[in-house]
C-alpha cells in the first residue's frame, strides 16, 4: 500500500507540474504576441500611451461603441515629405476650426469664460502634429487685436482668449524652425483698426514669410509649386473674410481665391455639400482652392471620434463630387479624436489619388510613375480584451515614447451651456 500511495502522490505532483507549465507557457505566449513598449500599431489594443508606436496615442471611442483602448493616430503625414514639387493647389492640408479655442485655455483674469471649445492642444502642438491650416477669429479688444469665440462682431471678456500676437508668434517660431513648411491662416475678420492686420503680422515677425495677394491666381490657374514657394520664402498664406482688406492692407480676400462649403451642421449632413453663401459655386473654375468644413454647429468632444470615422469619409466623397476636385483643406474640431485613423487617414486618402494615383499618400513612391504604389497593410482592430487600462471613456493624452505632441493630461468632456447665440 505505501508504494501505491507514493505512486499516486507522484502522479499528483507530475500533474501539477504539467498544469503549471501550461499556465506559464500560456502567459509567455500571450506576452510574446501582445504588443507593448512602443511596438503597438494603429488599432492594436493598448493599456497606456507608451504601448503605442511613434505618432500614436492610446484611446477609445465609446460614442462608436468602441470601449477597448487602441492605438490611435495623432499625427499627420505631411504630403510634401513624400511627393514634393507640385503646385500648392494639388495638395490637401489638415486645418483646425477655431484653432485658438482650446480646452483649458486660461480666461481673462477674474472672468468665467462662456463659449464653446473646438480644440484640445496648443497651436504649436497642432502644427507639430501636421496641421497646416489655422482658422482664427480676430477682434478689436482692449486696445489690441484678440482671438475671441464670440458673436455679433464684438469680443467680450467672457468670450476672449488671448491677444492674437501670442498665437502668431507660435506660427513664426514654427516657420523659422521648419524652413520647408507652409502654413495657411484663415481669418474671420472683425478688426476695424486701420492697418490693424498688417501691423499685427509685422509685429509677430511674419511679414517675411508673406505670400503676396498680387501673386495669387484669380482665374483658376495653378498655384506656384511648393518648391518655388519655399525658395521664395512665401510660406505663409493669409486670407480674410473682409473684402476691403485686400485693397487697404494687401490681405487676400478669401472667396476671391477659394470656394468653400457651408460650415456647421449643413457641412456634415450626409449626401449634401452646399456652398457657403459668400463663396462661388463649389464647381467654379475661377478659384483653384477648395476649403472643406467638416464640423457640427455645436462641438462635443466625446462625439468627435465618431464623427471622424465613416461619416467623414462619406462627406469627403460627397464634397468631391459637388466640386469636381479634391478639397485642399479639411477643417475639423478636436482633430486628434477618432476610432483609429480619423482625419489623418482621411487626408492621406485625399492626397493619394491626386499626388501619385494611389489610394493613400502612404503608398506613394517619390520619383515613381503615377500608379506605382507600395503595398500598404490595412490595420485591423485587435480582439477585445479585459484589460481596459486606466481609461474613463475619453482620450488619454500623455507624454510617452510616441512623437505625438499633446498635453500631459487626461482630457475629459467639458461642455459649457452658452448664454449667447453661437457664432461659427
Amino acid at each position: 500500500m505505501p508504494p501505491c500511495s507514493a505512486e499516486r502522490g507522484g502522479v499528483s505532483r507530475a500533474s501539477s507540474t504539467v498544469v503549471l507549465f501550461l499556465l506559464l507557457f500560456s502567459v509567455l505566449a500571450t506576452s510574446s504576441t501582445a504588443c507593448s513598449n512602443g511596438n503597438c500599431q494603429v488599432l492594436d489594443a493598448c493599456a497606456a500611451a507608451t504601448d503605442c508606436g511613434p505618432g500614436l496615442y492610446c484611446g477609445n471611442c465609446p460614442a462608436s461603441g468602441e470601449n477597448q483602448p487602441v492605438c490611435t493616430r495623432g499625427q499627420a503625414i505631411v504630403p510634401t515629405s513624400i511627393i514634393n514639387g507640385l503646385p500648392f493647389n494639388k495638395y490637401t492640408w489638415l486645418a483646425t476650426h477655431n484653432s485658438f479655442s482650446i480646452v483649458d485655455a486660461p480666461p481673462v483674469p477674474g472672468v468665467q469664460r462662456l463659449t464653446f471649445y473646438n480644440q484640445e492642444d496648443t497651436v504649436t502642438n497642432q502644427l507639430r502634429n501636421g496641421v497646416r491650416g489655422l482658422m482664427l477669429d480676430m477682434y478689436d479688444f482692449e486696445n489690441d487685436i484678440w482671438l475671441c469665440h464670440s458673436f455679433k462682431g464684438q469680443c467680450f471678456n467672457f468670450t476672449a482668449f488671448q491677444p492674437a500676437i501670442n498665437t502668431l508668434t507660435e506660427v513664426e517660431t514654427f516657420l523659422s524652425q521648419n524652413p520647408t513648411e507652409i502654413v495657411t491662416i484663415i481669418i474671420e475678420d472683425y478688426v476695424k483698426t486701420p492697418k490693424g492686420l498688417t501691423t499685427l503680422f509685422t509685429n509677430a515677425g511674419l511679414d517675411k514669410y508673406w505670400f503676396p495677394a498680387a501673386k495669387m491666381p484669380i482665374k483658376g490657374e495653378e498655384w506656384p509649386t511648393v518648391t518655388e514657394m519655399v525658395q521664395e520664402n512665401h510660406r505663409l498664406l493669409v486670407f480674410t473674410s473682409d473684402a476691403s482688406k485686400e485693397a487697404q492692407e494687401g490681405v487676400a480676400y478669401q472667396w476671391k481665391y477659394m470656394v468653400e462649403n457651408e460650415a456647421g451642421d449643413p457641412g456634415v449632413r450626409p449626401g449634401s455639400c452646399p456652398k457657403r453663401k459668400e463663396s462661388k459655386p463649389l464647381n467654379s473654375k475661377s478659384a483653384s482652392l477648395f476649403f472643406q468644413n467638416y464640423f457640427p454647429t455645436y462641438p462635443v468632444e466625446a462625439e468627435a471620434c465618431k464623427e471622424h470615422s465613416t461619416p467623414l469619409e462619406q462627406m469627403v466623397g460627397t464634397c468631391y463630387k459637388a466640386a469636381g476636385v479634391m478639397p485642399n483643406f479639411l477643417a475639423v474640431n478636436f482633430y486628434m479624436r477618432s476610432d483609429g485613423g480619423g482625419v489623418f487617414d482621411a487626408v492621406d486618402r485625399m492626397n493619394g489619388p491626386v499626388l501619385c494615383g494611389c489610394s493613400t499618400v502612404s503608398a506613394c513612391q517619390a520619383g515613381a510613375p503615377s500608379g506605382s504604389c507600395k503595398n500598404i497593410s490595412v490595420p485591423t482592430r485587435s480582439p477585445v480584451t479585459n484589460n481596459a487600462g486606466s481609461f474613463t471613456g475619453s482620450v488619454q493624452f500623455s507624454r510617452s515614447a510616441s512623437t505625438v505632441y499633446s498635453p500631459n493630461r487626461l482630457v475629459v468632456f467639458l461642455f459649457y451651456l452658452p448664454l449667447m447665440v453661437f457664432w461659427l
